[in-house]
């Protein structure tokens, strides 16, 4: 019998014992994979698919040994795995779902994989928004471990204090990602809504993912689920972001907001920071000066994680503020957030996973603040299912005014003409704005453009949620 929409697979909890197998079908994908090292933690035998394969999440399961096989198909589940875990990347004819459901193997989401086996006896502190909550979760997990609490983390990238994306440890809270995107084919509810939230945060609301929600309105309602499930508090919001706030009216728990000093803000923040520099500032809590912070992180993004960050730390876990202090300048960053990938001839390449116009925006502005005289060159895949459309179009014509050249790659997707991103005319518009920009026809173009421009000193940065043709590799050979 093959899976269907009206049919979840997930009508009891799941139960399985210590050894059993559990295989991954899209292993390689950033949350998946997370998933996959935290079963290997809690004792199961763990394997896995997919159709790419491309670090940093193979090298991370190559470390912890688990097996992958490339491609999809019945033969990936000749050892008749105790669980399948479906991902959110297959479809009802998804082969290997198919043949899954085929051979009578017990089939389940990743979320319901987390609550069932990993969540039970912890207090989960979930990261949920539009944007920001790789870096938000990997940072308050940072803090809490740094300050002896011993927290267990699933994030959706590579936490460098961790070398990993998932920690399970033995204190009481448990950090996680909570991604809005849906669950499975056969369970289309957001990820997030299954991870029971002890307290939370809410970094930002902006409609994304238009392949799931296709008006703001059902993606509002997704978070607007996720705040009246909350059990103890407080939840996080960023101040300055109307939508987020306007959601906690549902809230039955304390709610803090947050900002930064030049946010125009909804609602008054209870925490503010003060930047006295480009990476430090000074906390305001209610009013009171808490002290000065040093920050590894760059742009006034990063300054709201942070907050969110420091929020779940003191007001939620009661880790003392001069302790967090100290703890700050140890995070280390997560993998494809302003990751600095090489530098080659006197050209410095980052990587970095942002794809919405806000996200690719205040990214630039950041890698601006920390190259203030040097020329950046913005290199953009629109890839994810709510870059490759038109939804964003005039957004994305702002988004690169702190680049002094952006190159476009071609749509990451086959859509319709009349619902695709244009482009040609995003690069004419980029270029209407003030900065240089060019549509390219090819990756291999988009190679050539960058080794074109650039000279010592400047910066590249690569931009896309997917794999990008490997150009993290490829730019730094093509400039050596």
């Amino acid at each position: 019998m093959r899976p269907r929409y009206d049919q979840p697979m997930n009508k009891t909890a799941i139960t399985l014992s210590p050894g059993s197998t559990v295989h991954l079908i899209g292993i390689c994908g950033t949350g998946m994979g997370a998933l996959a090292g935290l079963l290997v933690d809690a004792g199961y035998r763990v394997s896995g698919s997919d159709a790419g394969i491309y670090p940093p999440m193979s090298t991370q399961l190559e470390q912890r040994g688990i097996e992958i096989s490339v491609g999809y198909g019945a033969h990936n589940l000749a050892h008749r795995p105790d669980l399948v875990v479906v991902g959110n990347i297959c479809r009802p004819e998804h082969p290997e779902a198919v043949a899954a459901a085929e051979m009578g193997l017990r089939i389940a989401s990743m979320p319901a994989v987390v609550r069932d086996l990993l969540l039970k006896g912890k207090r989960p502190i979930v990261i949920a928004g539009t944007h920001g909550k790789t870096t938000t979760t990997s940072l308050t997990a940072t803090l809490l471990d740094a300050a002896g609490l011993h927290p267990s983390v699933l994030v959706g990238g590579v936490a460098a204090n961790f070398g990993t994306g998932a920690r399970l440890d033995n204190g009481p809270h448990f950090v996680i990602e909570g991604d809005e995107y849906d669950s499975a084919f056969f369970e289309k509810q957001a990820k997030f809504l299954s991870y029971e939230p002890d307290a939370l945060v809410v970094t930002s609301v902006e409609h994304d993912h238009i392949d799931i929600y296709p008006t703001f309105e059902a993606y509002q309602d997704a978070f607007a689920q996720l705040v009246r499930l909350v059990r103890s508090g407080p939840i996080a919001v960023w101040a300055g972001s109307d939508a987020a706030c306007g959601l906690m009216k549902g809230a039955a728990v304390e709610v803090v907001p947050y900002a930064a000093a030049s946010d125009h803000c909804a609602v008054p923040p209870r925490l503010l920071a003060r930047p006295t520099s480009n990476q430090a500032f000074r906390l305001i809590m209610d009013g009171a000066d808490l002290g000065l912070f040093q920050t590894p992180l760059r742009g006034v993004h990063n300054l709201r994680n942070t907050l969110a960050a420091l929020a779940m730390a003191h007001l939620y876990a009661k880790v003392d503020i001069a302790a967090l202090a100290r703890c700050l300048p140890l995070f280390r960053g997560v993998a494809r957030r302003q990751e600095l990938v090489a530098t080659v001839r006197g050209v410095h390449v980052y990587d970095d996973f942002a794809h919405h116009p806000t996200a690719v925006r205040e990214t630039l502005l950041a890698l601006r603040g920390a190259h203030p005289t040097s020329k950046l060159i913005a290199a953009f895949e629109p890839r994810s299912a709510t870059a490759c459309r038109k939804l964003h179009q005039d957004a994305y014509a702002e988004a690169f005014e702190a680049a002094d050249h952006a190159i476009l790659a071609p749509v990451g997707r086959d859509l319709p003409e009349d619902s695709r991103l244009d482009t040609t005319s995003l690069a004419a518009a980029i270029a209407n704005r003030g900065t240089e920009a060019v549509a390219a026809k090819t990756l291999e173009e988009v190679i050539e453009r960058i080794a074109e421009r650039v000279g010592p000193g400047d910066v590249v940065v690569l931009l896309s949620n997917g794999a990008f043709g490997d150009l993290r590799r490829r730019v730094p050979e093509a400039l050596s």
